[in-house]
């Protein structure tokens, strides 16, 4: 019967999201990680490697960086909504302060500690931020400090003044090994856990890769201060809020540029670029890989109902068209609006015989919706719509994108000419 009780329990290891959400390959990765971070920092717990610990300075990092946590708590809770791969972390400016400050293993902790406050206070109220990534996350940043950390130990490093030649030299070594390692851990674990291959999505762009630079500059500050004049490192965090602050609004910009505003879908644009990088993946993968597929959906008679009830209800339907095509595909297809009444969506990775099905679901999906839309005059009620779908997939399309949206714009057409209502390949 306890046995039965534990294994009901959402926190029991075999109902864990991991196993349905996550490759075998990524699995044993990120366990491999977790079990040497937690040896390694016991290991040098135990055995005082890197010298004694100062408890104030640990104190004072944590206290720092709890404290910055929660000033921009909901300004990194909208930075997790709004990105898949996070690559820019500003809570590595106390790693690095604490990597030049503490012995390894101390530095392993203090990155135990804030990251568990992250995800308490912010991490598990977003849906890209599963627990088993928050663990695999925290791993990755234990040995990414513990291995800055021991470079410094091992070669006499640890403890130089840092007001000095030799000791600005080991806070930029320190800098230099805790961002290779972390960039090496996370780019593997994305690599294993999503496939991509591009620079941009396993390290950053230029521009995420130049923001973690300045983090590490106000880490070396942060740890200057505290080693020299305590009281100053107070004046990291004013900057370090602020650079936070703009790394949302720069995220929030690049949304709204490839965002439809009347449905939340992608625009014309940011779908494109989408489909761009599935085909060059679908290219390199190459015919053993699996292929991928576009639906090109046009929703029928819609000019009818922009002149019986107007255009603010038309927009109120397109925007009730557009959740039914997102919930009626998978998690990882790609919806994007073309413009006007039209939608498109892209199918990484399918099959010929699994397209037809999903199109057949989202028509079934929107000829199913019932519209209630108040207005100054009343409720109005739409209802018996439905919607023309062209399928085509690469590469029995063509060889390139063009071929295959011209593909499924033709079927498209050829679904209207039949009577609309339909799915046409």
């Amino acid at each position: 019967m306890r046995r039965e009780a534990l294994s009901a329990w959402p926190g029991w290891p075999a109902r864990w999201d991991m196993w349905a959400g996550a490759k075998p390959r990524w699995i044993a990765y990120a366990l491999g990680c977790e079990l040497v971070a937690v040896a390694a920092t016991v290991t040098a717990l135990v055995s005082g490697f890197g010298g004694p610990v100062r408890p104030v300075w640990f104190a004072v990092l944590v206290a720092l960086g709890v404290a910055q946590a929660e000033m921009s708590r909901r300004i990194e809770r909208l930075r997790r909504w709004m990105s898949g791969q996070t690559h820019i972390n500003v809570t590595s400016v106390w790693y690095l302060a604490g990597v030049v400050l503490l012995p390894p293993a101390w530095v392993a902790l203090l990155a135990v500690v804030l990251y568990t406050h992250l995800w308490v206070r912010v991490w598990r109220q977003v849906r890209t931020r599963p627990a088993h990534r928050f663990v695999a996350s925290t791993a990755w940043a234990m040995l990414s400090c513990f291995a800055a950390s021991s470079v410094l130990a091992v070669s006499g490093l640890h403890g130089t003044p840092l007001q000095s030649a030799r000791g600005l030299f080991a806070l930029c070594l320190a800098a230099a090994v805790f961002e290779l390692v972390n960039m090496g851990l996370v780019a593997a674990g994305i690599y294993l856990y999503t496939s991509q291959r591009s620079a941009a999505d396993l390290i950053g762009t230029w521009e995420d890769n130049a923001f973690e630079l300045a983090t590490l500059c106000l880490g070396g500050l942060a740890a200057l201060a505290l080693a020299e004049q305590p009281v100053l490192v107070v004046f990291v965090v004013a900057p370090l809020l602020l650079l936070h602050r703009y790394l949302l609004l720069k995220q929030q910009l690049q949304v709204a540029a490839v965002t439809d505003e009347k449905t939340g879908l992608l625009n014309t644009a940011g779908w494109h670029e989408s489909a761009v990088r599935e085909h060059t993946r679908a290219q390199r993968r190459g015919p053993a890989g699996g292929g991928f597929a576009v639906l090109m959906i046009d929703l029928d008679h819609f000019k009818r109902i922009n002149d019986t009830y107007g255009h603010l209800t038309g927009d109120d339907v397109l925007a009730a068209v557009a959740v039914a095509i997102s919930g009626s595909v998978r998690q990882g297809d790609t919806v994007g609006r073309f413009g006007g009444e039209e939608f498109v969506v892209l199918l990484p990775g399918i099959g010929r015989a699994d397209v037809l099905g999903i199109a057949e679901r989202v028509r079934a999906a929107v000829g199913e919706l019932n519209v209630v839309i108040s207005t100054g005059g009343g409720t109005v009620r739409v209802s018996g719509l439905s919607v023309s779908i062209g399928v085509a997939r690469h590469p029995d399309a063509g060889p390139t994108l063009d071929d295959v949206l011209r593909s499924a714009d033709a079927a498209l057409y050829r679904a209207k000419d039949a009577g609309r209502n339909r799915v046409a390949v």
